[in-house]
């Protein structure tokens, strides 16, 4: 948590400044991490690990009525993941514990409450905190971060199956005016797509020449680039001042309509690119002493696009091609992982641009949780297998906020 004394702070809800940068260099148009925050001195020396949740989606109607054979068990009280393999002939049942087991008959709000909720709070303590959904297309990544397609029921609440994304707005502004609190907010939202970062928040028609991204002239790319202190920025990304919730939804269908789908055999309506929502905060506080203090917390947002098996998502030529970068970036982010739990010297953050924007979150000073998803189905389970090595392996991964 940075103090800043003696000169004003942003008004309630405005977009003035106090006088000095509230912002760390780097954090404003970045990806997902860099920050001034406090942290307890314990935590500063010893780090906190990644919290990995573990969500298990239902069957689909198709997978219900093809009477499909289900490998997976959740045990939530235990927070456990069992998956049944057989192998020549023999039955191997292999166990997986998580800090938290979400089953197939989990709801929207309970995962959130239970597991999300807490980290919003972190943020308005002024820590930076990273939130993504891993797992194999069609397990429930989207479902799990936006919910089912509206952002709020016609009464103005949200709707039951509203997902975390939603939900971690509403909370935000739900504190902030119950604390009477003054604050300034922004956000960005960028998507990568091909190791192309384009700004989901650009005006469809820039005003100054620019290198279209292929497929969509109205996407621009934006550079990723170095801060000097170890970490990464984009240079240019727009950032929206934000008064409300209503305008971040509305900003969210905005962005998430310019986002790259595409069909195919596993998820009719498949993210094609990974995605990063930032929030950024700045709260005045007054000390015991009376002195002013901005606190500057940021929320980071991610989808990754979906791991899969080329031949079963019946990708073909661009597709496939595409699946492949898919499945390159996310190779990538698995070796970031082992190479954080085996203490490696050499971490290949540096290996794409995921990994690059995700550094600060894996290994980094960010509170980060990471919700793995996979489904129940047999005719899964090697994907479900993979995300549950690397969804587990991912829990020894010990991050240092402040």
């Amino acid at each position: 948590m940075e103090k800043r004394g003696g000169t004003p702070s942003p008004s309630p809800r405005s977009t003035e400044k106090s006088g000095k940068d509230l912002t760390r260099s780097g954090d404003a148009n970045g990806g997902a991490g860099a920050g001034g925050n406090a942290t307890p001195k314990g935590d500063k020396e010893k780090g906190v690990n990644v919290q990995v949740i573990l969500r298990c989606r239902p069957l689909s109607d198709d997978e219900t009525k093809g009477n499909t054979p289900v490998v997976i068990s959740c045990n939530e009280r235990r927070r456990e993941v069992a998956a049944t393999q057989v192998i020549a002939n023999k039955q191997i049942d292999r166990t997986f514990a998580f800090d938290k087991v979400f089953g197939p008959s989990s709801k929207q709000k309970d995962l959130f409450e239970q597991s999300i909720s807490p980290i919003v709070h972190e943020v308005l303590e002024g820590y930076n905190c990273t939130i993504f959904a891993y797992g194999q297309t069609g397990t429930g990544k989207t479902y799990t971060m936006e919910g089912g397609g509206t952002r709020k029921a016609k009464s103005g609440e949200l709707p039951t199956d509203a997902g975390v994304i939603p939900r971690s707005v509403r909370q935000i502004f739900d504190i902030l005016e119950a604390q009477c609190a003054e604050y300034s907010m922004k956000v960005t939202f960028l998507e990568l797509y091909n190791e192309e970062i384009t700004d989901l928040l650009a005006p469809d028609e820039p005003r100054f020449p620019v290198l279209p991204v292929p497929e969509d002239k109205n996407k621009k790319p934006i550079a990723l680039m170095e801060d000097g202190k170890g970490g990464v920025f984009v240079r240019g990304l727009e950032e929206e001042v934000v008064y409300s919730a209503g305008e971040i939804y509305k900003i969210l269908d905005k962005g998430s309509a310019k986002r790259r789908t595409a069909e195919t055999l596993l998820n009719k309506q498949s993210s094609r690119s990974h995605s990063i929502f930032s929030i950024t905060i700045h709260i005045k506080e007054l000390t015991h002493e009376s002195e002013e203090m901005i606190k500057i917390g940021k929320l980071n947002l991610v989808d990754l696009a979906g791991s899969e098996n080329i031949s079963r998502s019946g990708a073909r030529d661009g597709r496939a091609r595409e699946a492949g970068e898919i499945n390159k970036s996310l190779l990538t982010l698995g070796r970031v992982i082992n190479a954080l739990v085996e203490h490696s010297g050499h971490v290949p953050y540096r290996d794409s641009k995921l990994t690059r924007l995700l550094r600060d979150s894996l290994g980094g000073k960010t509170k980060t949780c990471i919700i793995a998803t996979i489904s129940p189905s047999v005719y899964c389970l090697e994907e479900t297998l993979s995300t549950l090595d690397y969804a587990h392996r991912a829990k020894n991964i010990r991050n240092k906020p402040e």
